[in-house]
């Protein structure tokens, strides 16, 4: 006897959803998945989540233009560069983009967890986890879907980068992510955006100052983030981030 066939669930059906987008409208240009897809999960249910650090300008001047009502999520970590808080202010006004919500972490589990503020000197997951992950899975989960601005160069982590994915029941969007460096100078300067005042330092993907260096020539974009260590990414683009979704807590 054939084995009786399980339902979809919500995440299955954003897994067919994904795979089809990616093949209908991958090839696209980056503005032109932008508003396709706040036209496909309407504004209310679609938004993006941005670090304001060293080529989000680009990735934001885009929506601006197709909607800068559209919801933008800036994690708060409490360990960002001044510089950061400075950059995120001056292109929000630049762009005039007015739904800038700010994420911050848990009062209980800083207190709990790191209550001295130093608990990247021993566990960086963790602290990724209070300080990133968890405001991430407060800010996306009313949403359907999400734009980032990660790019294949960015690191082998992300060469295969598709430009939809699925994230558990929702749809993560990567409208930049066959972008190359040329592509986000000539962008940059075709419209004349500021950059993040740390890049002419080196710093080419910026994080937490504590857990953040400059680039080494030759070496790749993301490679100042955790140097010297395994990991690679915060947790908010990885598996880190579904658990989260599902938790209790939420």
């Amino acid at each position: 006897m054939l084995a009786k066939l399980r339902p979809l669930d919500a995440e299955d059906e954003a897994s067919i959803e994904a795979a089809a987008l990616e093949a209908r409208y991958g090839h696209l240009a980056a503005q032109d998945i932008i508003a396709l897809s706040i036209g496909r999960f309407d504004a209310a249910g679609i938004g993006a989540v941005s670090s304001f650090g060293a080529d989000s300008a680009v990735l934001l001047h885009m929506i601006a233009r197709v909607d800068p009502a559209l919801q933008v999520i800036f994690l708060d970590t409490g360990k960002h560069f001044g510089e950061t808080l400075q950059y995120r202010d001056a292109l929000a006004a630049d762009f005039g983009l007015r739904n800038v919500r700010v994420y911050e972490p848990l009062e209980q589990a800083l207190a709990t967890v790191d209550p001295d503020g130093v608990l990247h000197q021993t566990d960086t997951d963790s602290c990724c986890n209070i300080r990133k992950v968890e405001p991430m899975a407060r800010a996306v989960e009313p949403l359907a879907a999400w734009f980032t601005g990660r790019k294949r160069f960015q690191a082998a982590t992300r060469a295969a980068l598709p430009v939809f994915e699925a994230v558990g029941p929702r749809i993560r969007i990567n409208p930049m992510a066959k972008w190359t460096t040329a592509d986000l100078a000539a962008y940059m300067r075709e419209h004349q955006l500021r950059e993040n005042p740390l890049v002419a330092y080196g710093y080419l993907s910026i994080g937490c100052f504590p857990c953040t260096q400059p680039v080494q020539p030759g070496e790749d974009a993301r490679s100042g983030r955790w140097a010297g260590q395994a990991k690679t990414e915060c947790g908010i683009h990885l598996s880190d981030l579904d658990h989260s979704l599902t938790a209790s807590s939420l």
